[in-house]
């Protein structure tokens, strides 16, 4: 996954306050096989028709631009994208696209024992897989379904097929978390796992979100430093990753702190979403939404946009896109882009919750 000579490269996605966007989380479906109360409605969830969502082929091609514009990074999300049917067919077309540096994927790991095989296969080196508790009951009460068992299976098999990293995410939230924080620990560290805590933000379909319910990061720090002694800061290679990490003192292991709520990293924000039905989103709050499907899917007549496109081609010291259509989506790319805040300010008096849940979006 490397750039060619071939390649035709246009200046980097950067916004109105010097942030260069360089990772992209693109989401394949909005259903999902449990129903996590942080993320969906426990019952009579409306899902997108299978035609609304973007096809694999119009994935590649939206991906393919923002290859061209200096993202480097994909990440693939949902809804599960596991319940995506052939989901490795996509995984190999974006993996052999010139210019990508890291393939991503994140799941709630229920099916990917029987799935991990075909996915490293296709490309797929790097895995997060959502592990909120070890306890069955409180398993149960967090996603409202069983699967414990199978989400267990599913990180062994990834471990046994040997994939570069497999990370572990846990939300924290408060009146469950405290009880699962050491034996999480413990799970990681004794299978070489990285395990991040992320603090329970305001995007569940129910709309009960309190902020006495955030465990901070903070408190989490405290919590295991309490056990297993103190946390050692670790290297920061990349100031743009949403986690503040640590060493355990003892050398096993790895500890990332998310804090969204607590203390926000808006500031080094580097990346983009797309949803599953191909709306652009410059942050996973906004409440705002730049339509590349409908570029997608129109005729080339209708995929310029008012005269911005030609202008933005004129003006481009890269030279002039491909096509009409390639010219319309990297305009209203960049118009997302541009349109981006300083910050979610979930922190802040002013802060607007997004219309959409998080399955909505995309994790």
């Amino acid at each position: 996954m490397t750039p060619t000579n071939e390649s035709k490269y246009y200046p980097p996605l950067t916004d109105g306050f010097g942030r260069r966007h360089t990772s992209l989380r693109i989401s394949v479906t909005d259903r999902c096989n449990i129903r996590c109360f942080y993320c969906m409605p426990e019952e009579n969830v409306r899902f997108r028709p299978r035609e609304e969502l973007l096809t694999f082929e119009e994935v590649e091609q939206v991906a393919a631009v923002m290859l061209r514009l200096g993202v480097t990074k994909f990440r693939l999300t949902g809804g599960e994208p596991l319940v995506r049917a052939n989901l490795p067919n996509l995984v190999q077309r974006l993996a052999s696209l010139p210019g990508l540096t890291d393939l991503a994927l994140t799941t709630n790991g229920i099916l990917l024992a029987d799935q991990a095989p075909a996915l490293k296969a296709a490309g797929l080196r790097r895995l997060n897989i959502s592990l909120d508790a070890l306890d069955a009951e409180a398993f149960r009460r967090i996603a409202r379904r069983d699967g414990l068992e199978q989400v267990l299976e599913g990180i062994e098999t990834a471990r046994q097929l040997g994939f570069e990293k497999i990370r572990l995410n846990a939300v924290a939230i408060r009146g469950i978390t405290e009880v699962q924080l050491l034996p999480l620990a413990r799970f990681a560290r004794e299978r070489d796992l990285e395990l991040r805590f992320i603090e329970f933000m305001p995007l569940d379909a129910e709309s009960r979100w309190d902020n006495s319910q955030v465990m901070s990061g903070v408190e989490i720090r405290q919590c295991l430093e309490a056990e297993f002694g103190p946390l050692i800061p670790a290297p920061r290679p990349d100031p743009s990753q949403p986690a503040t990490d640590f060493l355990f003192h003892d050398g096993r292991g790895r500890i990332g702190l998310i804090h969204p709520v607590t203390q926000p990293f808006c500031g080094d924000c580097n990346r983009l979403r797309i949803t599953a039905e191909g709306k652009l989103r410059n942050c996973l709050f906004s409440t705002a939404e730049w339509d590349l499907r409908e570029l997608l899917r129109a005729g080339t007549r209708e995929n310029v946009v008012h005269g911005s496109v030609h202008r933005f081609a004129a003006a481009s010291s890269a030279g002039i896109a491909d096509s009409e259509q390639e010219a319309a989506m990297i305009a209203r790319i960049r118009q997302c882009v541009a349109a981006k805040k300083p910050g979610h300010g979930i922190d802040t008096p002013e802060f607007i919750r997004p219309e959409r849940a998080m399955y909505q979006i995309g994790g």
